[in-house]
């Protein structure tokens, strides 16, 4: 797929709070767009926390938050970077928490917000400037963390720039399925949040978000979009890069065990208690499965309700945790290498989707992942049509969240297919960053 050439405007300030930080999704989907927008001829700038490793290959200025909440958050990755999670980082980490403490109660009160926010003062400062210089065509906001999407907005507002931007999540949550956002929640961040997705659709040149379902809500909220002389929107699928581990395709064996793997975080709506009460169901009919299956958890510490769950159901040798996976001094290996490698290794991957209404709105980023891994699949989903399809389509075994018979149903039927060694295998192409690319090009192009 070849990547259209910029030929003007090339000088992108590019804001993003997470950057080059090994295995964290909101830094993944805009690292991995570098180097096709550099093929395209794009000259990047990038402003970032100094969450991330440093980058060498353009310019790029790492500010630290000015709010205690950001500081702290920020300060924690980069001890982390700089010297592990040992001891050192547990005394300077829990000390620096200590002594910013009153600060943080004095800010969440007056103010409400999220801790990175403040992110968005120094790069406005740094990023005015620059602009001002005759040094940026284009500034690009890139959020999760909505701090890059203000500093855009502030830096629109005061010099008048093109602006690009890139909604990772929903600004706005969703209460209830008839609830389509409009009324402002009461909580002060939400409201602020509500706010500058307002901002965003009246000033932003071009935005664009996951899913279908995020574009559709947006413009029932900011009828605006897409209007003369206000925002372009549209739905780009960010996709995930090949893995860079080699002989990751080399080809799966059945063994002892039927190894059923999760990557990522875990919540209260997105449990893998669900599983293990499936797995009680299961065993019910077919109770020699208990020595056979084996559900890992990588990635994340267990919520509470899987942790009730073990307890409950006596499957603390079922459910094995691994916790999140770092470099490995050994091997050499990144930590997202290392999870390619995992995953590989998994008989099923399993897909937590959640149980919010947010769901109808974003896809799980490790979907596009285990595309690449080329490993069945089994998604718990919730209200989200695209996300389904797109399953569907690819072979993958599918459950409805909150769907007790559903979930016991697939379960068996991943165990039926595993003893007959004929597990669904992933059908169709994984998704590619380069096509996301290609669409933000052509289409900011206008």
């Amino acid at each position: 797929m070849s990547i259209p050439k910029v030929t003007e405007q090339k000088r992108w300030l590019i804001l993003t709070h997470a950057f080059n930080m090994d295995g964290r999704a909101a830094s993944l989907t805009i690292t991995d767009k570098i180097p096709y927008l550099l093929e395209a001829g794009v000259e990047p700038i990038v402003f970032s926390a100094i969450t991330g490793i440093k980058d060498q290959r353009f310019p790029h200025y790492q500010f630290l938050a000015w709010g205690p909440s950001g500081f702290r958050f920020d300060f924690r990755h980069w001890i982390a970077n700089q010297y592990g999670r040992g001891l050192f980082y547990k005394i300077t980490t829990r000390t620096v928490s200590l002594l910013l403490a009153p600060f943080i109660a004095i800010e969440k009160l007056v103010l409400g917000y999220s801790s990175q926010w403040s992110w968005a003062i120094p790069a406005f400062i740094h990023g005015r400037r620059l602009i001002k210089e005759g040094k940026v065509d284009v500034v690009f906001s890139v959020g999760s963390a909505w701090s890059a999407h203000l500093a855009g907005v502030w830096l629109k507002k005061s010099t008048g720039i093109k602006l690009i931007s890139e909604v990772h999540d929903p600004l706005v949550i969703r209460q209830s399925p008839g609830d389509d956002g409009a009324d402002k929640p009461k909580n002060r961040d939400a409201r602020f949040r509500h706010f500058l997705e307002s901002q965003l659709c009246k000033y932003s040149d071009f935005v664009w978000w996951f899913t279908d379902g995020a574009l559709h809500y947006a413009k029932v909220r900011n009828t605006n979009l897409n209007t003369s002389g206000n925002a372009k929107g549209f739905v780009v699928m960010p996709g995930a890069e090949p893995p860079g581990v080699e002989n990751i395709h080399a080809g799966h064996a059945y063994a002892e065990h039927l190894n059923l793997c999760h990557f990522g975080s875990l919540a209260k709506d997105r449990s893998l208690s669900v599983i293990l009460k499936a797995l009680t169901v299961l065993l019910q009919k077919y109770p020699e499965a208990k020595s056979a299956i084996r559900v890992h958890a990588y990635g994340a510490p267990l919520d509470s309700y899987s942790t009730q769950a073990i307890e409950e159901y006596g499957f603390s040798d079922v459910l094995l945790t691994h916790g999140r996976l770092e470099k490995d001094p050994v091997t050499g290996l990144s930590g997202r290498e290392r999870v390619v490698e995992k995953m590989q290794q998994a008989d099923v991957l399993i897909l937590l989707h959640g149980t919010g209404e947010e769901c109808a709105e974003y896809i799980p980023s490790k979907f596009y992942d285990y595309l690449w891994a080329q490993r069945p699949i089994w998604a718990i989903t919730h209200r989200n049509p695209q996300l389904d399809q797109m399953l569907l389509e690819r072979n993958a075994y599918l459950s409805i969240s909150g769907d007790e018979s559903s979930l016991a149903m697939t379960l068996e039927k991943i165990w039926l297919d595993w003893q007959q060694k004929n597990l669904n295998q992933v059908s169709g192409a994984p998704i590619g960053v380069n096509q996301a690319v290609k669409k933000i090009l052509e289409t900011t192009a206008s």
